[in-house]
């Protein structure tokens, strides 16, 4: 099975900068609000929405901010009626890439994204022309600080766990979607802690892109994840090490 793409591992080691904090909330946000307006606004029956707090909770989203989105998804507070959307796309270099949306205006959202696409080189594909090249997954990353691999493993393999990979500062957990809760919860009952768990698509064959087409991709994808409406990003490119070691240089 091919790894989480190197896409989520380059968000990851580039950390949240503050100036990033509010558009990540405001995604948050939107998410908690969806969540909670389709399954209801309790967490223990809700996976998704449980799954949304929890995320939101690692990124130091204050308590009454996720209250009050939750309440506005269930109704009991008014506030903007998003919908969901997921438009698929090539980019430099041939890879996919996949665009989940939460907009109160599709028009505007499907514009401002082949704009983006189309000033990098990409373009908006047919639906169902990119999704079969990823799996639904969970993934967990965890910090290599005082861990082996293999106190990880002992951990999350009786749990459900998928696959284990090891990064440069990391280990990543994959899992299926109905097991993330489960290992997420054996960590913690085993004292390991976390840096980011969460659902996400994971390509099922990489493609290998090198030099200033990476450069490329890894601008588009950028910009793409900058532009308001744009929940959540995946694509299957892989990238050069020496690539990679200019971009998190950068």
């Amino acid at each position: 099975m091919s790894g989480h793409s190197k896409w989520s591992t380059i968000k990851r080691k580039k950390g949240k900068a503050d100036a990033e904090r509010g558009r990540i909330f405001s995604r948050l946000i939107k998410e908690i609000t969806v969540a909670a307006r389709l399954g209801g606004g309790e967490e223990s029956s809700n996976p998704r929405l449980r799954s949304a707090v929890g995320e939101a909770k690692a990124a130091n989203m204050p308590q009454a901010n996720i209250e009050k989105a939750i309440k506005k998804g269930t109704g009991e507070l008014p506030g903007v009626v998003y919908e969901e959307a997921r438009y698929e796309a090539y980019g430099p270099g041939g890879v996919a890439i996949m665009i989940d949306v939460l907009t109160d205006n599709r028009k505007r959202s499907v514009a401002e994204i082949r704009h983006t696409l189309e000033r990098s080189g990409g373009n908006l594909a047919e639906n169902g022309s990119v999704a079969w090249m990823f799996d639904q997954k969970g993934a967990i990353a965890i910090s290599k600080e005082g861990l082996t691999e293999d106190d990880v493993l002992m951990v999350v393999a009786d749990a459900g766990a998928d696959d284990i990979q090891e990064e440069a500062d990391a280990f990543e957990v994959i899992t299926s979607p109905e097991a993330l809760e489960n290992v997420k919860s054996a960590l913690r009952g085993s004292g390991i802690e976390f840096e980011q768990a969460e659902l996400t698509y994971v390509a099922r064959n990489e493609i290998r892109v090198a030099g200033r087409e990476a450069q490329r991709v890894l601008r588009l994808l950028e910009a793409l994840e900058e532009l308001d409406d744009v929940g959540k990003v995946y694509s299957n490119f892989d990238v050069d090490e020496e690539t990679l070691a200019e971009v998190m240089a950068s």
